[in-house]
């Protein structure tokens, strides 16, 4: 399985940056991108950056990866409740509806 990762660029190189991470620092391709200034967040897969990211974004995907991590090292179920956002799978119809932007069926 391939997870996205959220790093924050330290130092932009051209075609690739210096980023920090939840794995710590790494030299990431950014090619994809275009120009990408330090500060900037984005979303790396397999070193590679592939979307630009709003740091609230960045740190939702961050607990995301937290309660992947703890389901792997057994965690409780409401180890789910500190989260501060819902998954698509969490939604109701109309929900997901006003979410996509799909008119809700009758």
């Amino acid at each position: 399985m391939c997870l996205g990762i959220p790093m924050q660029i330290e130092q932009p190189l051209g075609r690739q940056a210096w980023a920090h991470g939840r794995q710590g620092r790494a030299l990431i391709d950014t090619a994809l991108l275009g120009e990408l200034h330090a500060g900037d967040w984005v979303l790396v897969h397999l070193g590679c950056a592939r979307e630009r990211l709003a740091a609230q974004r960045a740190a939702e995907i961050d607990e995301a990866l937290d309660l992947v991590e703890a389901a792997f090292a057994g965690a409780e179920p409401h180890a789910r409740a500190a989260v501060s956002f819902e998954l698509p799978s969490a939604l109701s119809a109309g929900q997901l509806a006003a979410l996509t932007g799909a008119r809700n069926s009758p």
